[in-house]
């Protein structure tokens, strides 16, 4: 569908450390139903030709919210953590993203929460929503201090209302902690200790990962090792100024200068030379200036269309699952149109 972005209105900008805070926006009546979320989704926010994707951090059901960690030298963030105010208005697209791909899967079980600095943001959407559903939640919250734990008010009144249901650990990296496990970075060897006798991966039903890169392939290989099943495990990378390090695979040949590329998007297709040096997001720009996208990192799947003619060569794939990539999805920001004539069907 085309990305139409609505400007709404900012209600609260809630200061949550030195360098993070929770933006809640107003959604009138009007656009209730658009925006109505479900636990892991996110929003993007537009500010000129810059866009940012951000997690809600509220339960299904109540006000939109999403949390924002300030990034050295982002422009981006910097404006939505020192400069908004209540009153202003954002241009935000409808909520998405592929996190929460199964809403039922929240309704109660055990569940299984991994996260690491902001990553807690889809984090505290999913665990709310788990333990009002009467599920449990185990949550381990990687963080460099306890001073730099977002949301740490709102996750100690969770653990003092549902109580023995929700088990929070808190893991610091640069702050000594009581019990030497729960002092460094979530890496591989801590993860191991951690889900072999705090917090036992075999019990969970669902297991869910949100963080930077490293994080995220460590906890999935320890899960992996420790025998959790792959279609258990969801996780979403966040993505900040520079995205997840490249894929290393062989180069491929250009073909030619121009390809022929065909966009079908809201039950209407254009055409155009466009040239092979650029990803089919890029290029298709030219014709089709609603297409949708957030990143641009191969990170959030905004872009995800399919190729229904031809070939492209997809450089990066950090949100896609195999299954998908198998039925001829793509990630148009990292994908280049290969041959002479390639189409890709946005609305598959």
């Amino acid at each position: 569908m085309p990305a139409t972005f609505h400007a709404l209105r900012v209600r609260d900008v809630e200061l949550l450390t030195d360098d993070s805070a929770a933006v809640t926006f107003e959604v009138p009546d009007d656009l209730a139903a658009e925006f109505a979320f479900v636990p892991g989704q996110s929003l993007t926010l537009r500010r000129g030709d810059e866009r940012r994707q951000y997690s809600i951090a509220s339960p299904a059901g109540s006000m939109l919210r999403v949390g924002v960690r300030e990034i050295p030298e982002g422009l981006f963030s910097q404006w939505l953590v020192r400069e908004l105010r209540p009153g202003d208005e954002v241009e935000v697209l409808a909520p998405g993203g592929r996190f929460c791909p199964d809403p039922a899967m929240l309704e109660g079980g055990r569940h299984l929460c991994i996260a690491a600095g902001s990553g807690i943001t889809p984090m505290l959407s999913v665990a709310a929503s788990v333990l009002a559903a009467g599920g449990e939640v185990t949550l381990l919250y990687g963080n460099r201090t306890s001073g730099s734990v977002m949301f740490a008010e709102e996750l100690a009144d969770l653990k003092n209302r549902y109580g023995p249901q929700l088990q929070l650990v808190h893991v610091l990296s640069r702050e000594p902690r009581e019990v030497d496990l729960f002092s460094g970075r979530l890496d591989a060897e801590r993860l191991r200790r951690l889900l072999t006798t705090v917090a036992p991966a075999g019990r969970a039903d669902h297991v869910w990962l949100c963080g930077p890169h490293a994080m995220i392939e460590d906890a999935r290989e320890v899960l992996d090792e420790l025998g959790v099943a792959a279609d258990r495990v969801h996780f979403e990378l966040f993505y900040v100024d520079a995205p997840p390090p490249e894929l290393e695979r062989p180069d491929v040949e250009v073909s030619g200068a121009t390809v022929e590329v065909t966009v079908v998007l809201d039950g209407s297709s254009a055409t155009a030379s466009l040239p092979a040096s650029k990803s089919v997001l890029d290029g298709a720009a030219v014709m089709r200036s609603d297409l949708p996208f957030a990143c641009k990192g191969g990170v959030c799947g905004t872009c995800r269309a399919k190729v229904t003619a031809g070939e492209v060569d997809m450089r990066r794939n950090y949100a896609l699952e195999p299954a998908e990539v198998d039925a001829g999805f793509v990630l148009t920001c990292q994908s280049y149109p290969l041959g002479e004539a390639v189409t890709v069907d946005f609305d598959a």
